[in-house]
């Protein structure tokens, strides 16, 4: 595997941001792994970070570029500070940047990179679950399969945001909590209204553990994807809201990748 650790500017957010890339190297002299090439275009996963953390944070507390060594897969880890994957209403554009400009950039930097949707996925933790939910489901002509681990779901949940931040920091992502509801920063409104749009659909992974503060939010998206119709896997099984589960449980989400064989 070849890790890139890239500086470059975004156009959108008007400011130079930073990534990490782990990129597909076939080699065989490696001791302790093996490692797939590429053998066509390079499928790729956008693995988004947290509210507390940044583009480093997956190889800090995992085991990533090992886990993926074997896939022959692209994984980008950019940082989008703490925009919540929304274009905010007092601050930047970090939904645009996410789903349209680092896409766009990660292809010209690596013109190996497949540009099908097929091809394309998200995942992400907690923010970074909610800001994957997002991708699918608002930009499904780009994501074909997004997964979310312990991820806020509710953003109109204004008892548990609050929890996490004062009101002056939701102030300048949403105005208010009320005027979430039905926009396009409500993941079950996107979910309603990708579903009735006839548009593609993602395929969708979630998991969260029966003792995260954010459970009854999954639980609750969980019952609105089932009655909406959607195809997606659910797991829960016992943890918090902690990297001990999220550890394991990138592993079951990179097995769980429609990645062709």
């Amino acid at each position: 595997m070849a890790l890139l650790h890239v500086d470059f500017f975004s156009e959108v957010l008007g400011m130079c941001m930073q990534m990490d890339v782990i990129l597909p190297q076939k080699a065989s002299g490696q001791i302790g792994m093996g490692a797939k090439g590429a053998e066509d275009k390079i499928p790729t996963l956008y693995l988004l970070h947290g509210m507390s953390d940044d583009h480093t944070i997956w190889q800090r507390r995992t085991s990533i570029e090992r886990y993926v060594s074997d896939l022959g897969i692209a994984v980008v880890m950019p940082t989008t500070h703490l925009g919540w994957y929304t274009d905010m209403v007092y601050g930047h554009r970090y939904f645009t940047f996410i789903s349209k400009e680092l896409p766009a950039i990660c292809r010209s930097f690596f013109n190996h990179l497949s540009d099908r949707r097929e091809d394309t996925f998200a995942a992400g933790l907690s923010m970074g679950g909610y800001g994957a939910m997002k991708l699918g489901l608002a930009a499904s002509e780009t994501f074909g399969a997004v997964a979310s681990l312990s991820g806020a779901m509710d953003m109109t949940d204004s008892n548990t945001a609050l929890t996490l931040a004062g009101k002056d920091f939701w102030r300048n992502i949403f105005v208010s909590f009320d005027q979430v509801k039905g926009s396009d920063n409500d993941l079950f409104s996107l979910a309603e209204k990708l579903k009735a749009s006839g548009n593609p659909l993602p395929k969708i992974y979630m998991w969260c553990g029966t003792e995260d503060f954010l459970y009854h939010q999954n639980v609750k998206m969980r019952q609105y994807l089932t009655d909406l119709g959607f195809d997606f896997t659910y797991e829960e099984s016992s943890g918090d809201h902690q990297w001990t589960y999220w550890d394991e449980k990138i592993q079951s989400v990179l097995q769980w990748l429609p990645i062709r064989k």
